[in-house]
This record gives C-alpha cells, structure tokens and sequence, in this order.
C-alpha cells in the first residue's frame, strides 16, 4: 500500500492500487457486501471515502488472509459493526504493513543486485 495524504476521495484505481486488489474484485465485492456501497460523483464513476478503505482492508483480510467465505465474511462485518470501526482500522493498518513490507523486501532485493 502506498502511502497517502489525507484526502477525501478516491478513485478505484487509486484504492485498488493501495490495496493491491484488482478493480473487477472490488466491484464484485460492491455486490456482495451491503456495507460497500461507494458513492458516485457527477460522472458516475465510483468515489471512495477513507472509511471504505478502511471496510475493504478489512474485507480483504476476512477472505484472503483468514479464508472466510463471502457468506462468512458478510456475518463477520455486521457483528463487527456492532462493535465499532476498530477492526477496520486494524485491517486498514495490517494491510499497510504488508503491502510496505513487500515494497521494502523489494527494494532490498534491488540493493543486494547492485555490485559494492
């Protein structure tokens, strides 16, 4: 995951990138999950606040890293959401930390090519 300023929205390809998704993935999961529903701006594409990013991260996490099933996944995020945004915020976070991890091994990998 990239690092991000702040901003208000984003577009799926900037989310996708951020998160490592594919955009096909993210707008299949716009139909499975009621709680993703981005809003869209004046053109009709999909804009997408900091707390979808935050339900996608957690999401992500539910299907790929814990291998819930969609059905699974779905139940977890409403029991979740009866709970509060933190395990959003931690899935955001988890998400950011494996997606630098990645770039940093990546780089080092470059760094050990280069000869001293």
């Amino acid at each position: 995951m990239k690092r991000t300023s702040q901003r208000e929205f984003y577009s799926i390809g900037e989310v996708c990138e951020m998160l490592a998704i594919k955009p096909h993935v993210l707008r299949y999961w716009e139909t499975q999950f009621q709680a993703l529903s981005p809003a869209k701006n004046r053109a009709g594409n999909r804009v997408y606040q900091a707390r979808d990013l935050q339900r996608i991260a957690l999401i992500h996490r539910l299907l790929h890293e814990e291998k819930y099933t969609i059905e699974g996944a779905r139940k977890r995020i409403e029991q979740e959401d009866a709970g509060g945004i933190q395990a959003e915020q931690r899935a955001l976070e988890r998400a950011v930390i494996h997606n630098l991890r990645n770039e940093l091994e990546g780089l080092l990998g470059l760094l050990e090519e280069v000869p001293c």
